[in-house]
């Protein structure tokens, strides 16, 4: 195409706080309209916002995770503009001197691309507005002030991604991330993790093109389709000889295109000054330790032991750990299965299990497969005791809650594999009497004919025969 994608991300991550960042107003999801808008809020004349120190925690444990400079001396400033839903007039934001500078996250696209390093620009504290209300109002809009005042962290990148996927690499990648430390719940449904994604087309080793800002992505099947609209409407602006206008844009799901808004503001336009409500914001070296004595286990470092102590891929170590549930569930299933079972293990979470949760849209906290249950099948097919088949059946009536473990599930079916070598040959010996067809065929240098005689022999079993044994009798009858 002659064109290279350039993308940067501006992630809004609500914190996991109970009370707003300026004022003691509840956070909580789902209240009556304007029931949780204090004095502060909605910016009664003489209140005075207090800063919220649980906000600042947030921020510095965030700062850690992704190996960023934080900032011993902050300041918030006043960020102008006019919105209906931000009853002061302007927003409390940080601007010259953010909380949290430069740190990055790995992101990895498939299952065979190396990792690729995205830069943090900055990540800094603000309020969120309130919320315009319009659809049951006949005409008018309604406000509904419970948000404003939600404490946010904004974390903007460099323009280091160069599609789509990668956007969506490292929007999953941070959503993972802002979870796993406990600083933000996730739910992009109720408005706690939104992206807005800037989008430029060039020329390669061009300078930067014209950037037009996606906003309010909260999903991330949209931020795919948004950017891919956005990056070939831009193409076919530029080719028809028009030039593109900074602006910001809003993605429509239901048609699958994005429209202009309004014209793109820039820094100047918002006329920052330093709040003179707020004191600068100062964190010292023993308050940093303090919160990184309290951080878990970050994902990449479990994910290099994962793969030096376990002998796993990359790839299957970032899979494992795309969210602390999962990681713990591994670790859990590693323990009762043993550690020369890590693949086996690796295999059935991202395979088996993954597809039934995604299937029945439950998360892996709620399965009805535990990690203990889920390694006895393991532990089962590794000692010959069920095929790889019938642990499949296994796990369905496990799943389904018809037995307390594998191996009370394997005893009442009557599942136990077949490795009696004198009886498989048997069975051999009657497969290939009973269907001499196809080891003509076979004979002949059709290889599906062998497939085909191992199939019969699988079948007359009820898949209870080894299959390796079934496949070596069969070359040794056969003379493979």
């Amino acid at each position: 195409m002659n064109w290279e994608v350039v993308i940067g991300l501006e992630t809004h991550a609500q914190l996991q706080t109970r009370s707003k960042i300026f004022s003691g107003s509840s956070t909580a999801f789902g209240a009556e309209p304007n029931v949780q808008a204090s004095a502060v809020d909605i910016a009664l004349p003489g209140v005075l916002p207090v800063l919220n120190r649980e906000a600042v925690v947030c921020a510095i444990k965030f700062g850690l995770a992704v190996g960023a400079t934080i900032a011993p001396r902050s300041v918030f400033a006043r960020k102008n503009y006019f919105y209906p839903d931000l009853p002061k007039g302007y927003q409390i934001s940080q601007f010259e001197i953010p909380v949290v500078s430069g740190g990055g996250l790995d992101i990895r696209v498939g299952a065979g691309d190396t990792a690729k390093f995205v830069h943090l620009t900055r990540a800094h504290l603000e309020e969120d507005a309130g919320k315009s209300l319009h659809e049951d109002f006949h005409g008018r809009t309604g406000i509904d002030l419970n948000r404003a005042g939600t404490p946010l962290l904004e974390i903007v990148t460099e323009p280091d991604m160069r599609s789509s996927a990668e956007a969506v690499a490292y929007a999953r990648a941070l959503h993972a991330l802002v979870q796993w430390i406990g600083i933000c719940d996730g739910n992009m449904q109720e408005g706690s993790f939104r992206c807005d994604a800037n989008v430029s087309v060039r020329r390669p080793g061009e300078p930067l093109g014209t950037r037009r800002e996606i906003k309010n992505l909260n999903s991330f099947r949209f931020m795919q389709q948004a950017i891919d609209f956005e990056v070939q409407w831009q193409i076919n602006e530029i080719e028809e000889g028009r030039a593109i206008r900074q602006a910001t844009v809003l993605f429509d799901p239901d048609t699958g295109e994005t429209r202009a808004m309004r014209t793109k503001e820039d820094a100047h336009d918002y006329r920052y000054f330093p709040d003179p409500d707020l004191l600068p914001l100062e964190i010292t070296a023993d308050w940093i330790a303090l919160v990184r004595s309290g951080l878990p286990e970050l994902p990449q470092a479990m994910q290099q032991r994962f793969q030096s102590e376990l002998g796993l891929s990359a790839y299957d170590a970032a899979a494992l750990t795309a969210s602390r549930e999962m990681a713990a569930y591994f670790e859990a299933a590693l323990e009762s299965a043993g550690r020369d079972n890590a693949k086996p293990v690796a295999n059935w979470i991202m395979g088996e299990l993954s597809a039934r949760l995604n299937k029945e849209g439950l998360e892996i906290a709620a399965a009805p497969l535990s990690a203990p249950q889920l390694a006895g099948i393991v532990r089962r097919i590794a000692d010959n005791t069920i095929s790889n088949k019938i642990a499949r059946d296994v796990f369905d009536a496990l799943w389904a809650g018809e037995g307390r473990d594998a191996d009370a599930v394997i005893a009442a079916r009557g599942w136990q594999q077949i490795t009696d070598t004198g009886a498989i040959e048997a069975l051999v010996d009657e497969v290939l009497a009973a269907n001499q067809k196809s080891v003509e065929e076979f004979r002949a240098g059709k290889e599906k004919a062998f497939n085909a005689l191992v199939g019969q022999a699988m079948k007359a079993t009820k898949g209870k025969a080894n299959p390796q044994q079934v496949t070596d009798l069969l070359k040794k009858k056969l003379g493979v």
